[in-house]
């Protein structure tokens, strides 16, 4: 008899890893995916193979991390079920994820799809409305075990054909843990990541953020933001300068090497050499201005900004001498440390 085999799409969360571990513990092949963008999941790229091997050896999981960031992008300029408190728009990345690990299912051989959802768990997404929603618009209906909470639910196709025991599975519904918890103990697992949200797009700050590109007030439009220009987002300080720049500022010295390694050719970095400082990353600096004018005004504002973070003389802001390089090609000029009310004026 063929062996039965399903997808889990795997947050590694308390919920995911119950839901994989009570598939896996019918007999049943499951692989599981962890999608990542850089929204959710982007550290685990720098190292895949510590991430699986830490969750085979914590949960007894299998994991393969699929990145779909550009997806992610596209769907953010027009979620057909809009956006939450903040930027987040849970239902559709559901939709999203679910649609793709669905496209999936030839290249593993597998016949259905597995979800740690709870019924009533969060309010917009998990809701039994949005929960069908969610089921309807991916495709996935028929073959979707949500094993937690499948008792409270519909028989899939996979439930009714006998890939899965609906008997084996469980009835759990709303916010507390306490269930999940003796669950998870039972497969012998009792250490495990606490409740959070994980995504970026419902951080009430960075967030606001994201949201001006797909409003039309930035800089550049979605179209024309790429996956590292994301990645750019979420780190250090950000300022809309006067002409019309993109500059972003390092807090330490770790998000000073972060924002190195995310400089493109046309990048403009400012730093200072006398004493500590931030690195400054003026993004598409070399083209993105249409006359020279505001690019040497916001090269001044910049140099300002710098001297602003860098290391205080006497207690107090001082100016200095910003190194201005692209590539080999490098000017100097004198920062003299910008007013905290001008300051606040562009900060985004």
């Amino acid at each position: 008899m063929k062996k039965v085999r399903a997808i889990s799409l795997f947050s590694g969360g308390l919920d995911s890893i119950c839901a994989t571990r009570l598939v896996m513990a019918q007999s049943i092949e499951v692989v599981a995916i962890k999608f990542v963008s850089p929204f959710f999941g982007d550290d685990i790229i720098d190292d895949v193979a510590g991430y699986q091997t830490g969750i085979r050896e914590k949960f007894g999981i299998e994991v393969q991390v699929v990145d779909i960031s550009n997806d992610y992008l596209h769907m953010l300029r027009n979620p057909v079920h809009g956006f939450g408190r903040y930027f987040n728009p849970c239902i559709d990345c559901k939709v999203l994820m679910l649609e793709k690990a669905k496209s999936m299912l030839d290249q593993y051989q597998a016949s259905f799809l597995v979800t740690g959802e709870v019924l009533g768990q969060r309010p917009m997404s998990q809701r039994r409305d949005t929960l069908d929603v969610i089921s309807r618009d991916s495709g996935s209906r028929p073959i979707l075990v949500r094993p937690l909470s499948a008792k409270l639910m519909a028989p899939t196709e996979a439930e009714r054909r006998g890939w899965i025991d609906r008997e084996k599975l469980r009835d759990f519904r709303g916010r507390g843990r306490s269930r999940q918890i003796e669950l998870a103990a039972s497969f012998g697992i009792t250490e495990y990541p606490p409740p959070a949200g994980g995504c970026v797009l419902a951080d009430p700050i960075l967030s606001r953020r994201i949201a001006r590109v797909y409003e039309g007030t930035f800089p550049f439009t979605a179209d024309e933001m790429t996956v590292p220009d994301i990645r750019l987002m979420l780190l250090g300080r950000h300022f809309l300068l006067p002409g019309g720049g993109w500059l972003v500022v390092g807090r330490d010295e770790k998000e000073n090497d972060r924002l190195d390694s995310l400089a493109e050719p046309v990048d403009l970095r400012l730093h200072i050499e006398e004493r500590p400082g931030p690195l400054g990353l003026l993004r598409r600096g070399a083209v993105c201005y249409a006359n020279g004018e505001d690019k040497r005004q916001d090269l001044g504002h910049g140099a300002s900004v710098i001297t602003r973070y860098a290391k205080k003389i006497g207690g107090v802001p001082a100016p200095g001498m910003v190194i201005v390089a692209q590539g080999e090609e490098v000017v100097e000029l004198v920062g003299m440390s910008c007013a905290d009310d001008n300051m606040a004026n562009w900060v985004i």
